[in-house]
């Protein structure tokens, strides 16, 4: 049984807020700092050892207005194809560094009810798993599959593959369901994204920090609370 290794971050942040007239999601205001950083501080505080970002819209404005101290920011210039086009840069970024992390959890930037908490459920999931390197974990929301997803390193360049326009990782997930282990987070987070001015309301401030409450269920860090068991399609 392999459980140990290190979990990256990797953080989806390059959209451009077509249907948001334009706006980027990264620099979207949250708490009065731009909702990137507290994407990061989620998969940060969830357990992710190092975070990578996939930067796109705006990019240079990103990096100047938002604090990513500490994080590999990557490049997407085809950001406009989609979140395929960012899960593989992200991917290959991931698998170019000099020692490559056993597995990612990817988050979106656009979910800011998703709590530190969720991603330590899925990490934990990871780790309990016969071999995380080839792990494949989703936070599942009564049900139905959301993020944060892991996948062990083994399976990120079928992931890539797969990954097209605004599919992301779907079609990888829906191949594979039967080796999908899938965590119950809809008693501490809720995974509204953000896509259209009707939807701004996701960014009212909730309680606590990253791990903090969300708009379904209580508050606590990634260590509070009893998660659900790990049930296996």
């Amino acid at each position: 049984m392999n459980s140990h290794g290190e979990v990256a971050g990797l953080l989806l942040a390059a959209g451009g807020g077509r249907r948001l007239g334009g706006r980027p999601k990264a620099l979207l205001a949250y708490r009065g700092r731009p909702l990137v950083e507290h994407a990061v501080a989620v998969l940060r505080e969830g357990g992710c050892d190092q975070v990578h970002v996939v930067l796109g819209a705006a990019a240079d404005e990103v990096r100047a207005r938002a604090d990513l101290a500490g994080c590999v920011l990557v490049d997407n210039p085809h950001w406009a194809d989609g979140m395929g086009s960012s899960l593989r840069a992200g991917l290959a970024s991931l698998a170019a560094v000099p020692v490559v992390p056993t597995a990612a959890v990817i988050g979106l930037v656009d979910q800011p009810r998703v709590p530190a908490a969720a991603v330590a459920r899925v990490i934990a999931a990871g780790r309990a798993a016969d071999d995380l390197p080839s792990a494949l974990v989703s936070a599942v929301y009564e049900g139905q599959r959301g993020h944060p997803v892991l996948f062990g390193a083994s399976r990120w360049a079928g992931v890539a593959c797969s990954a097209g326009g605004d599919r992301g990782a779907r079609t990888y997930l829906r191949e594979h369901i039967e080796q999908t282990v899938l965590v119950e987070c809809a008693d501490i987070g809720d995974p509204a994204d953000i896509d259209t001015p009707d939807d701004l309301h996701v960014l009212d401030q909730q309680e606590g920090g990253p791990e903090g409450g969300s708009g379904r269920g209580a508050g606590g860090g990634p260590e509070s609370g009893a998660a659900p068991r790990a049930t296996k399609r």
